[in-house]
């Protein structure tokens, strides 16, 4: 059996979970960089309304359509009234089950109506006929590995601080930072330019500070990445906020951090057409900046 997982949005959040879940019982899960194509087929699918993470999203549905038996798209709402996921997010089974002939792989997190990760995973082993006993070690097994895996990363993440070279909080949400088409060319270029890449989504309990930027906020991953701010304003030298075009909870969340900070910040929003010559120069000029300062 073959699983495809489309390498965006959910992918950067679950995806060592589900690996070792799926470890557990040897099965084997397909996924693709994203690339130039991917785009296009993105773009093909998608409304001139989604934003790129999106078009990623459905171009990788496309290209994993007919080289695995299933696809796995869970339902995720909430993980409580006050961690909200994005809209787009919970429409994404609705959205490729309309658009393609797939078979499709679900389970769903909705806090709010008690529905827990470890009742999700319950219901996606059951689609695949496994035994719920079993079910519940792998995923209790795959829960050790994951938060071990986590634990390192943040550790990493977070001696960065202490580093001599110049320090860049990248702000954004993993999906971004970490793919290969939007987030590389930032990461390549700041290496290059000899500074320490410092990451928004690698640090252990950033919503609560989040109420120091605003104390309204109900989306999960926006409190985290702020929240991410005022952990890390005293050890960083600036902070580049990545966006993608035209997301509507970057586009209020950053507007309303970028009025409080009182850091050097480059404000970059990517969509599908921006050339690679134009960020590089962007970033060029941000670390000459710090420089200055």
């Amino acid at each position: 059996m073959k699983i495809g997982i489309p390498k965006a949005l959910y992918y950067y959040y679950y995806f060592e979970k589900w690996r070792y879940f799926f470890d557990e019982f040897n099965i084997e899960l397909v996924s693709f960089d994203t690339d130039r194509e991917i785009i296009a087929k993105g773009n093909y699918y998608a409304s001139s309304e989604m934003c790129l993470s999106l078009k990623i999203f459905l171009g990788h549905i496309a290209k994993l359509v007919d080289k695995c038996d299933y696809i796995l798209i869970p339902k995720v709402d909430n993980y409580g009234l006050k961690d909200q996921m994005c809209a787009n997010f919970s429409c994404l089974y609705d959205l490729v089950n309309n658009l393609f002939d797939v078979k499709i792989l679900t389970y769903e997190i909705d806090y709010i109506h008690n529905l827990n990760e470890l009742k999700g995973f319950i219901k996606l082993g059951k689609q695949l006929n496994l035994k719920i006993k079993d079910i519940k070690k792998a995923y209790h097994k795959a829960c050790i590995k994951f938060n071990k895996k986590m634990k390192e990363k943040i550790m990493i993440n977070t001696n960065k601080l202490d580093s001599c070279n110049k320090k860049i909080l990248i702000v954004s949400h993993a999906y971004n930072i970490h793919d290969n088409y939007i987030g590389k060319i930032i990461k390549d270029n700041l290496t290059k330019f000899n500074c320490e890449i410092i990451y928004s989504d690698l640090f252990n309990n950033t919503s609560d500070l989040s109420f120091y930027l605003s104390n309204e906020l109900y989306w999960k991953y926006s409190k985290q990445n702020i929240g991410a701010i005022v952990l890390c304003k005293e050890k960083i030298d600036g902070i580049i906020f990545l966006t993608t075009f035209p997301c509507g909870l970057d586009s209020l969340v950053n507007e309303l951090v970028i009025r409080k900070i009182d850091k050097p910040y480059l404000n970059l929003v990517i969509d599908d057409l921006d050339a690679e010559a134009g960020i590089e120069t962007r970033i060029e000029s941000f670390v000459d900046i710090l420089e200055q300062a």
